[in-house]
């Protein structure tokens, strides 16, 4: 069966709850329309992401890489357009805080995404949820491994990669205390209507 694998985050920052966990987990092992879906959790290091998301294409083979992260503060479900060779922002769970670096000295400057992401926005606001696309996936961890995705997909014909930033759930929002939040529900439907269309564009 033809494989897409989705990726989420552990905790990091003053994010005590990491909402992506539960989707992926809440989807994880799903077949949709002919594609099985395939989860893991990426730790918030930057170079022990890097090497696990290598290591679960190695091991997954997917034909769709869709890695989720959480922007907490924004209050639409954001599908990204774009990944820089950048690595710059908060120290990463293991305390390490790039500054300019570049993910690879001699990558491209960045990749677009091959994702249907104006359908996977046209979608989700037809079913009354608040969304619209991101022209940047700034430059910490979701960056970095969304600009590592669509390095395996520009190398690998066929391949689509991208990445989508949601809300806080209602949970983290709570405990954060300042930060707008999702039904989790909400969460896990808004993501599965994400993949519907990037299968229904990938079947076209």
């Amino acid at each position: 069966m033809t494989k897409i694998l989705l990726t989420g985050f552990v905790p990091f920052l003053d994010y005590k709850i990491n909402p992506t966990m539960q989707i992926v987990e809440a989807l994880s092992n799903k077949e949709m329309h002919g594609y099985e879906i395939v989860g893991r959790i990426l730790s918030v290091d930057f170079q022990q992401s890097a090497d696990q998301l290598k290591q679960y294409i190695d091991e997954v083979k997917p034909q769709m890489i869709i890695s989720l992260g959480l922007a907490g503060g924004r209050y639409k479900i954001t599908p990204e357009r774009i990944a820089i060779n950048v690595k710059d922002g908060e120290p990463d769970n293991n305390g390490y805080t790039p500054v300019d670096e570049s993910i690879y000295e001699n990558g491209a400057d960045a990749y677009l995404t091959n994702l249907p992401i104006r359908n996977m926005v046209n979608r989700l606001q037809k079913e009354g949820f608040p969304a619209e696309i991101s022209n940047t996936a700034g430059t910490y961890l979701c960056n970095n491994i969304m600009y590592e995705g669509l390095a395996y997909a520009k190398q690998n014909e066929g391949v689509k990669a991208g990445f989508i930033h949601i809300p806080a759930s209602f949970e983290l929002a709570i405990q954060h205390g300042k930060i707008p939040g999702w039904n989790i529900q909400d969460l896990i439907t808004c993501i599965k209507l994400c993949i519907e269309e990037t299968i229904r564009a990938a079947k076209n």
